[in-house]
């Protein structure tokens, strides 16, 4: 089966977005969501592809959460 992304992809996108707008908060909501899409994704991974791909989004969350907290 194959993994969707796409709901991953839009969660970031928004953080992103209400990063740049200076919504701080509002952002965190976003990457804590963002980060149970994480944890559903890397329950439901099947091979080391979806592991790597995975692993990607995980480290741009790491970035994001420390943008915040600069």
């Amino acid at each position: 089966m194959q993994i969707n992304y796409t709901p991953i992809r839009s969660t970031i996108q928004q953080a992103i977005d209400l990063i740049v707008a200076k919504k701080n908060k509002k952002a965190q909501v976003k990457l804590t969501a963002a980060d149970e899409i994480i944890t559903e994704l890397i329950d439901h991974a099947k091979s080391d592809e979806d592991i790597i791909e995975i692993s990607r989004y995980q480290v741009l969350l790491n970035q994001l959460h420390q943008k915040i907290n600069e």
